[in-house]
């Protein structure tokens, strides 16, 4: 008992105690604020959940958009991640945003329109021109084997690629480049989206379609017209969608706007 009793009150004892205790104390204060955390990130992506979900039901299912795999793609992905720190409290709103560099991320039921025009089953190789926020490619990621995405602004397009590798989007390719060229080396493609507005097809987008296959692109100047295309026998046959306002396609395309 004496040899119990002097251990106790052992100077070195006391004063490892006291740490063991202070640490103890540190540990659940530190393991509070984690699990306060915790909590609070589940309440967002809890609100943003509702908010994707309240985007599908009014913006775009309300519009006529009825692919149940497009919907299901929209609902999952994370808008707000794609749009500034700023406007994130606006990231589920029924309209484009600024996104730097005179870009816009389009409109969701844009976003949801388009894709639903190339008719996407699953297994596809989608090329995307204008890669943008990332958004669009991660929609895509969402349903086919893999998208293949050109940008022609660089921090943009670094930006991108980076936000859909952080988010595992591991089946989508980013380039910089002029996307009038299209990507010949993995051509030819089972769909094409564009989502800058050229005054004209570029002919060596239509050139990669695999036969049979669709494109969606704004196309105009002062008026543009969202057109569906379809190669079938090698030919051009254009169905036109809606009118739209997408931001002007730059780089090779303007070299040639006298062409026809």
């Amino acid at each position: 008992m004496m040899g119990y009793h002097r251990m106790i009150h052992h100077p070195k004892v006391t004063r490892i105690s006291r740490v063991l205790c202070t640490a103890c104390i540190l540990f659940i204060f530190c393991q509070s604020g984690r699990n306060e955390d915790f909590r609070m990130e589940q309440q967002e992506d809890s609100s943003f959940q509702k908010k994707r979900e309240q985007m599908v039901t009014e913006q775009i299912e309300a519009r006529g958009v009825r692919d149940r795999l497009v919907l299901k793609a929209m609902k999952r992905v994370e808008r707000h991640r794609f749009v500034p720190a700023s406007l994130v409290h606006a990231a589920y709103n029924d309209e484009p945003l600024p996104i730097g560099y005179d870009q816009t991320i389009s409109q969701p039921y844009i976003v949801a329109l388009m894709t639903e025009a190339m008719q996407l089953k699953g297994g596809e190789r989608v090329l995307e021109i204008g890669t943008g926020s990332g958004y669009q490619g991660a929609v895509l990621a969402e349903l086919v084997d893999t998208v293949y995405t050109i940008e022609i602004i660089e921090p943009l397009g670094r930006r991108a690629e980076s936000l859909l590798r952080t988010l595992n989007y591991s089946n989508v390719r980013c380039r910089i480049g002029d996307g009038y060229a299209g990507w010949p080396e993995n051509a030819p493609f089972d769909a094409i989206i564009v989502t800058a507005a050229p005054p004209r097809i570029p002919e060596p987008l239509f050139e990669q379609l695999n036969e049979g296959g669709r494109m969606v692109i704004p196309v105009g100047t002062m008026f543009q017209e969202l057109l569906l295309i379809r190669k079938v026998n090698g030919k051009m046959q254009k169905k036109r969608l809606i009118p739209v306002r997408f931001v002007p396609m730059v780089g090779e395309i303007q070299k040639r706007k006298n062409e026809r």
